[in-house]
């Protein structure tokens, strides 16, 4: 049996990086990105619960697809003005999950996230058999809604509420499923913190929505629904931790994860860990994943992470003019076409030397 850091690695090459799939993932348009039967053929290592999740319930697969780009894609917005900026390419991307650092963390609890997030909107969309609205009979009513004219309205629980347990226990079963099996390694540890963390940022912040009715505008009753988290504030959570990661070490029992450092306070289940300290990411470097920031944009006024000052690494930028054509002169016709010229436009860019 493959050691459990080999097996994850493999999976997130399966999802994460097509190239050794023949594009599986991110040719958009072929039949192949979401089809179940193909994604499991090519999982040869999937065994236990995500073998069994292949063979019994192909439409979940499909979905963890789904929650895989989505987690992918919101991985490169977060990152786009950092020296590593989460790239697909497969040789240096693998070189980033063999590592125990921070940006590791990120990748494993993002992927998590967009995993639940995705099958759990998926039941909300009438799309799975096993799943469908929350169900709301022993909830207790929600809270009341601030502003004018809703002192004293009746309520009730309708809609369709996000049933995001479910899509939190798939995202677990699929996840989780080669750390468990008794595997006390740090890097096991620190694999399965990072994908609750994950999950937590999308089931933790669920919010109540309301709509009123009555007659003329009256909120004589309201019926209220849960929703998950837009993605993106998932995101924006996510790269908090991120930027406030705990570093840990293996305690001698080897099941627990011990702060480095004197009076740290452990990290909560929310918060990301690592073990290892990231490389600079400046120079291209295909043992650390690391594919350097020459020739990257920057902003040559930023004193944030997209300045030239910090992105360059201290090398120094260029600025270079650049002609872009985008639609202009657009016109509504009646009915109904927009039609748009073509304008070319002058940008002047600043790149990493």
């Amino acid at each position: 049996m493959l050691p459990s850091s080999q097996t994850q690695l493999g999976l997130f090459f399966i999802l994460l990086c097509p190239a050794n799939i023949i594009g599986l993932w991110w040719a958009v348009g072929s039949p192949l990105v979401m089809d179940p039967n193909s994604i499991c053929r090519k999982t040869k290592r999937l065994a236990g619960k995500q073998a069994e999740l292949c063979q019994l319930e192909p439409e979940i697969v499909q979905e963890v697809a789904k929650g895989t780009k989505l987690g992918v894609r919101e991985c490169q917005y977060q990152f786009r003005f950092r020296r590593w900026n989460c790239t697909s390419h497969s040789k240096y991307f693998g070189k980033i999950l063999q590592q125990d650092i921070r940006e590791t963390a990120f990748v494993y609890a993002i992927t998590a996230a967009g995993v639940s997030h995705a099958i759990t909107q998926a039941c909300s969309m009438g799309e799975l058999l096993q799943c469908g609205c929350e169900l709301t009979r022993s909830r207790a009513p929600p809270s009341p809604t601030a502003g004018p004219g809703t002192e004293g309205t009746a309520w009730e629980w309708g809609g369709c509420g996000d049933d995001v347990q479910f899509g939190y226990e798939k995202s677990q079963q699929f996840m989780d499923a080669k750390n468990k099996k008794g595997k006390n390694d740090i890097r096991a540890l620190i694999d399965l913190h990072n994908n609750e963390a994950g999950r937590l940022a999308v089931r933790s912040y669920m919010r109540t929505e309301c709509k009123c009715h009555g007659l003329s505008g009256s909120c004589t009753l309201r019926t209220c629904w849960r929703k998950m988290p837009h993605f993106r504030e998932v995101g924006d959570r996510l790269l908090e931790r991120f930027n406030g990661a705990f570093k840990v070490m293996g305690g001698n029992d080897g099941k627990t994860l011990i702060p480095v450092g004197d009076n740290i306070k452990p990290p909560d289940k929310q918060d990301l860990i690592y073990s290892a300290d990231s490389p600079d990411f400046c120079s291209a470097n295909r043992k650390t994943g690391s594919l350097g920031t020459r020739g990257r944009v920057c902003n040559s006024t930023a004193m944030d992470t997209s300045g030239c000052d910090l992105l360059c690494c201290g090398r120094g930028h260029r600025d270079e003019t650049v002609v872009l054509e985008e639609n202009c002169l657009c016109r509504f016709h009646w009915c109904c076409v927009v039609q748009c010229r073509k304008c070319s436009v002058r940008q002047e860019l600043s790149l990493c030397i």
